[in-house]
């Protein structure tokens, strides 16, 4: 049975230590208000460290995953707090996509519907990205009349290519799933209905890995970006070592499986991590 957030606008279940976590307002396509973003703080906050989860899938209720901000509750409303208003929304909205792009877990975007504007920003913060091919993605925020904030311009400029991100941002027109995975906005597109069995298969392959490793590979794929080579060289031995702290056995025990019993190949998969040397 699913559980909900305090205020009812986020749903989510764990099943086989995968938690599906959903925006829930079907109603409104799951546009993001500053309630919903309060309650999304709130399940990170409940499930990061809970033992019974390893990866953490985000999606919506409905047809949308979902369609940005709440243009009357987090614009309007905020506004009429003047200056204040807007910091807290955008403090309350943009921490938890934060705190989701550093999370403990892998986290994947499952795009069943709408993904729109503000809606990016949880897109790029989760770790992978899986999407239907009827979904539909765009910034229509020029056809109103602002820029893409919130992230939104930064993300697609860091997630395709130049020519692509300045046609979608400056045109406001739709893209559907499959041209999404072609501009590199997720990492595969397939029918809606396979969607879910796909993402499933995903976060199976994840639970098979060192949690300490995930954490750590994940981390150091988002900071080596901005990073000189020389700068990379030196966070990576660094971030190991750091990993080697929290899970050094791990670490031995996949080396052991592989060079001792010759058990397993790391090309082909992962170590038997719930295996320790007898």
């Amino acid at each position: 049975m699913s559980e909900t957030s305090s205020n009812g606008v986020v749903a989510y279940d764990v099943v086989d230590r995968i938690a599906w976590v959903r925006f829930n307002r079907p109603d409104k396509r799951n546009a993001m208000s500053p309630t919903l973003n309060r309650d999304m703080m709130e399940v990170l906050d409940l499930l990061e460290f809970r033992s019974d989860v390893g990866v953490l899938v985000l999606s919506g209720e409905g047809q949308a995953w979902s369609a940005g901000m709440d243009l009357k509750e987090y614009f309007r409303e905020t506004e009429k707090d003047g200056l204040a208003g807007t910091r807290k929304a955008q403090r309350e909205s943009y921490g938890w996509w934060r705190r989701l792009r550093w999370y403990q877990k892998p986290t994947i975007a499952m795009v069943n519907g709408w993904c729109f504007g503000g809606g990016y920003g949880p897109l790029f913060a989760c770790d992978l990205a899986f999407a239907a091919e009827e979904a539909k993605f765009g910034l229509s925020e020029i056809n109103w009349g602002i820029l893409p904030g919130g992230g939104a311009t930064k993300v697609a400029h860091e997630l395709m290519p130049l020519r692509k991100a300045m046609y979608h941002a400056m045109m406001g027109e739709n893209i559907d799933g499959k041209t999404a995975e072609a501009w590199g906005l997720v990492n595969e597109a397939l029918p809606l209905a396979q969607l879910k069995d796909r993402v499933s298969e995903v976060a199976r392959v994840l639970l098979e890995k060192n949690p300490v490793a995930l954490k750590a590979t994940k981390d150091a794929m988002k900071r080596v970006g901005t990073m000189t080579y020389d700068e990379a060289e030196d966070y990576l031995v660094r971030a190991q070592e750091a990993a080697n702290s929290y899970d050094n056995e791990g670490r031995k025990e996949g080396i052991r499986q592989f060079i001792d019993e010759k058990s397993y190949k790391p090309g082909l998969g992962a170590y038997d991590k719930d295996r320790v040397a007898s």
